[in-house]
């Protein structure tokens, strides 16, 4: 099982949903760097279990606690090894899943590959596990902010329902003013009742989280298999519950002409830069020194109370209303880890490039 990504910076998850912890390993970071605790912190609280009515219930403290790497508060250059306890799980709840595999989960998957599986939560398969992530790339971002990096993601669609404004134009102080993370407030409001209503029918939906990176340097990115959106790709879509990656204009963009697509260059203060930015400040595999634009698909949350049809491990046709704690929509969350994934997957680049 792979439980490690990057090269130079990188981060190894361990622990289970329903296991007594959750936590990791960072290695690569550089030392000296100020570990302020209180925005890793953050960091975890917006990503944390039972933050508003639009989220799972389940109730974690969700805090961080450093083994190593670490002293007088700042980074020293070796492995820096840190823990969240669990502390809210609710086991019993899945007992009804231990014979059962859920549809369009990862609970068939695993058990034909390991013939073995953790049914409480999913074990390694439960998003559980990207708290880890946001721990290690919220310490990515306290070294990219040295270097004037900033990266910000927000949720643009749920379902149906998407902001009309584009990358370029959307105020992005407004992402943290609602409980979807979503920086246009009336689209926010849509978002926020659509999923209400789909949680009191035991229903979930996805949707899209869209990320703004600034103040990338020219050079970022390892051509010919280790391209930066090659790399942001495999990083978003190691997340749980993502279905699609594009960068720029994206899919979009196949509607265009090469004559529209195409980003010219031009001379602004003695410097190059480009008249638009189709491309998402990507080209060639390299970052060229504009914003880079992405967006990350996710679907539907597996885990429904809705009745589904499945079979058991005898195979056997059965008929399973899931009980459990579950997010009816994983967007609001996701936002933070989308963002950690990216921090790691820029730092990494950023050492190979130094």
């Amino acid at each position: 099982m792979s439980n490690i990504i990057g090269k130079l910076f990188t981060f190894t998850s361990f622990g289970e949903s329903h296991g007594k912890g959750i936590g990791g390993i960072v290695d690569g970071c550089p030392p000296g760097v100020e570990l302020d605790e209180a925005f890793i912190q953050n960091e975890l609280n917006r990503r944390r279990p039972g933050q508003s009515d639009i989220s799972t219930p389940r109730k974690e403290g969700d805090v961080v606690e450093f083994l190593s790497g670490v002293f007088e508060g700042k980074t020293t250059g070796t492995p820096i090894a840190f823990v969240i306890w669990n502390e809210n799980q609710h086991s019993t709840d899945y007992d009804h899943l231990k014979e059962v595999y859920r549809p369009s989960h990862a609970d068939y998957t695993y058990q034909q590959k390991y013939g073995i599986r953790d049914h409480r939560g999913g074990g390694r398969s439960s998003a559980r596990e990207t708290a880890s992530r946001v721990v290690a790339g919220a310490i990515a971002k306290l070294v990219l902010k040295n270097i004037g990096i900033e990266i910000t993601a927000f949720t643009s669609q749920v379902g149906h329902i998407a902001m009309t404004q584009s990358f370029e134009t959307v105020d992005l102080t407004l992402i943290e003013s609602n409980i979807v993370r979503c920086p246009e407030q009336e689209t926010a409001d849509k978002m926020i009742a659509y999923i209400k209503e789909l949680k009191d029918e035991g229903d979930s939906i996805g949707g899209i989280i869209s990320c703004i990176i600034k103040g990338v340097p020219v050079g970022l990115g390892e051509p010919v298999f280790d391209k930066l959106q090659a790399r942001l790709a495999q990083a978003m879509l190691s997340i749980n519950a993502t279905h699609g990656f594009d960068y720029g204009r994206g899919f979009e963009g196949v509607s265009l002409k090469g004559s529209e697509m195409n980003d010219a260059f031009v001379k602004v203060d003695d410097k190059v830069t480009t008249r638009t930015n189709n491309s998402g400040g990507v080209q060639g595999g390299i970052s060229n020194g504009q914003d880079i634009y992405f967006r990350v698909l996710f679907k539907p949350v597996a885990t429904i109370a809705k009745k589904q049809d499945t079979l058991d491990i005898h195979l056997s046709e059965v008929e399973l209303e899931a009980r459990g704690r579950h997010d009816p929509c994983v967007l609001p969350r996701a936002v933070p880890i989308v963002e950690a994934m990216a921090a790691m997957t820029l730092l990494d680049l950023y050492l190979v490039k130094s």
